[in-house]
């Protein structure tokens, strides 16, 4: 069964507003470039299909923007060619190497974990919730932003119940943001029984 990993900015006070932390710089989309390229496919809700497809879907004319470094580029192409499946209940069709997924998102979501490969990836806001919320994600991966937002929509808002986590990997940035994977832990009673 390959994982479903959830991949997000975060600020340090909770905020995934795309906009709320720090610019990308060279190192930040080098690590977000090596963790798209471990992913089978990508698993997206359609407000975050939609809001990458408009900044990183290779231009018909085949040449990136002007505005798009050259060390944005292969993050860019990464996630280009990325399969895609959107969950939506409101688009009709999709393309950009993607495919619709309707009906019951966690038996469908289950299903897409039992192909083999190395794992899938979720991003977004809305969608992690849901699939958090049935025990269907495997693994967070945040990029906690050194920045106090004071706004936006927050990690993992509205989650059902507590969700413990144990750390499996944490990186560094010059920036002083902090990369850091957790997997759940398998729930413990009180006398510490699993």
């Amino acid at each position: 069964m390959r994982p479903l990993r959830y991949s997000i900015n975060v600020t340090l006070d909770g905020s995934v507003s795309h906009e709320a932390g720090l610019p990308p710089d060279e190192e930040s989309m080098r690590y977000w470039t090596a963790q798209m390229e471990r992913a089978d496919a990508l698993l997206l809700g359609r407000v975050t299909y939609q809001m990458m497809e408009s900044a990183w879907r290779r231009p018909a004319s085949g040449t990136w923007p002007d505005w798009m470094a050259e060390w944005e580029i292969p993050f860019a192409e990464a996630i280009d060619r990325a399969r895609k499946y959107v969950v939506s209940s409101t688009l009709d069709e999709v393309d950009w190497n993607a495919q619709l997924v309707r009906g019951d998102v966690g038996q469908a979501v289950q299903r897409l974990k039992q192909e083999p490969g190395e794992g899938l990836w979720v991003g977004g806001v809305t969608l992690p919730v849901a699939l958090a919320d049935l025990g269907l994600v495997d693994e967070y991966e945040l990029v906690v932003q050194p920045v106090l937002a004071g706004h936006g929509p927050t990690l993992l808002a509205g989650l059902r119940e507590r969700i413990r986590l144990e750390l499996v990997d944490r990186h560094e940035f010059p920036s002083g943001a902090v990369a850091v994977r957790y997997r759940p832990t398998r729930a413990t009673d009180r006398r510490g029984r699993s």
